[in-house]
């Protein structure tokens, strides 16, 4: 399996398995040969796209749930 994505409740998307990061000019990012990452999903980390832990202290709240299909 490739690369799993995790939004975690109230925090970041969790990033594991095989997976690399670009910017939007294509430049690989510091990701390299870890296997985990956390993106930032509330916009207030200093250290963007990864999170830094500033979404505790600016109450980000959000819980994603997966919905079933009819």
């Amino acid at each position: 399996m490739g690369a799993t994505i995790k939004p975690a409740d109230n925090g970041p998307y969790l990033v594991k398995g095989d997976f690399e990061i670009s910017d939007g000019e294509d430049n690989k990012l510091d990701s390299e040969k870890q296997e985990m990452v956390a993106l930032c999903r509330s916009g207030q980390s200093k250290n963007k796209p990864f999170c830094d832990g500033s979404h505790v202290g600016a109450g980000f709240e959000s819980r994603v749930r997966a919905t079933k299909e009819e």
